[in-house]
């Protein structure tokens, strides 16, 4: 009997380790020394990729964390991936410790339960995040609990070279009116794309009486009767688009190469510095410029997120409280790196961390924080999706 106990307990289950405590700093940082962070994130971007690269090396200086960015063209396969992981019940040191998230990508692995958490608000550089003047609690209306850390801020800009067309816009109806006028000059991504899908968004907020209704879930009661004003606009839209509307850039990215070729005068991003940096790459001409919509853009933050089975949670933690630094946030924010939006609020800044911002120079394209205006809120998630699928059944063209 002493011999099948002692079997029996050799073949028992191992229970999985406690998770670190987020709030217990010395503990993270000393689990985390040694450890590899798996971070997905989207790899569409030669900067953007140089900047997390530049993240590894810093994290590896300061804290002994290997930074692996695994590059993704679609943060959904990293969704899909942890859900599978979990249906196999693989729940310990799962393949991915970190992902670039928001939107319905977030909501849908906090609903199935995926995330490690709630540790955001527990990390120590979330002192300094400005929780009133941005929205870092919410994510596309879905409160984060602390299960996502916010690392960067961005906002829809239109981006317009002056030298063809001098004017900026208003309105969507505006917008509308100037691609009759001026046809093929403009184009947006091919939804699903992330930025093409904020441009469906983007007209339904400009154009909605009362916007405030896509704070609600799209429903089948409710979704035809919001989103018809869309599609009468984008019927009449999409004849005087690049291409005739038969062919889309495939990304963001893809459009500033248009500009500078003259094949486009206007076009949209999701980041109010994506110009300036790309005129000081050359990638742009001097001659551009941005501006936004008289009642305001969508806005939104980037959040990084640590999956419940990650096996480098302490790490991860540690990646995510560097991103939230003062000195993480000023080289993100200076336009001749990435040129984002900062999470953080000045005024809970020292004087030395404040001057790392002070001494940036946004760039001729870049508009203050005050020509950025009004920052509309991002729609419900099920919006975006709905929207994605039926401009793909409506106006979706093949590759």
């Amino acid at each position: 009997m002493k011999h099948l106990a002692v079997l029996a307990a050799l073949l028992a289950p191992v229970p999985a380790l406690a998770d670190i405590d987020p709030a217990n700093w010395d503990a993270v940082t000393a689990e985390a020394e040694g450890q590899t962070v798996f971070w997905n994130a989207w790899g569409g971007s030669t900067t953007t990729n140089e900047f997390l690269a530049w993240v590894g090396s810093r994290v590896m200086e300061d804290y002994g964390v290997t930074l692996e960015h695994v590059k993704l063209t679609d943060t959904a396969d990293a969704v899909t991936r942890v859900l599978s992981e979990k249906q196999a019940g693989e729940d310990d040191d799962g393949a991915i410790d970190m992902i670039w998230i928001n939107g319905a990508n977030f909501a849908a692995m906090k609903e199935a339960d995926l995330l490690f958490g709630p540790y955001a608000e527990q990390l120590p550089n979330w002192a300094f995040v400005d929780v009133d003047g941005k929205t870092v609690q919410t994510d596309f209306t879905v409160p984060t609990e602390g299960f996502e850390s916010p690392w960067a801020m961005a906002q829809v800009v239109f981006v317009h070279n002056t030298a063809d067309m001098p004017e900026s816009l208003g309105s969507m109806q505006a917008l509308l009116e100037w691609t009759q006028a001026n046809p093929g000059r403009f184009s947006y991504p091919q939804p699903p794309d992330f930025l093409g899908t904020t441009f469906l968004k983007q007209v339904l907020v400009d154009i909605l009486p009362d916007p405030a209704v896509l704070s609600d879930p799209a429903t089948d009661e409710n979704y035809d009767e919001v989103t018809a004003p869309l599609w009468a606009y984008l019927d009449q839209l999409t004849p005087n688009l690049w291409r005739e509307g038969k062919a889309y850039p495939a990304t963001g990215t893809a459009m500033f190469p248009l500009i500078a070729d003259g094949e486009l005068d206007l076009s949209i991003s999701f980041s109010p510095g994506a110009a300036s940096t790309a005129i000081a790459n050359n990638e742009l001409p001097p001659s551009v410029r941005t501006f936004v919509l008289d009642k305001g853009t969508i806005g939104n933050a980037s959040f990084v997120a640590i999956p419940y089975n990650s096996g480098s949670k302490a790490g991860a933690m540690v990646v995510a409280n560097f991103l939230m630094s003062p000195e993480a946030q000023a080289r993100a924010q200076d336009p001749a790196i990435l040129g984002y939006g900062t999470v953080l609020d000045m005024d809970a800044l020292s004087d030395d961390d404040r001057a790392l911002f002070d001494a940036l120079e946004l760039g001729v394209a870049t508009l203050s924080p005050a020509e950025l205006g009004t920052v509309q809120a991002e729609p419900h998630p099920s919006w975006a999706t709905r929207i994605a699928d039926d401009w793909m059944d409506r106006y979706g063209v093949s590759e």
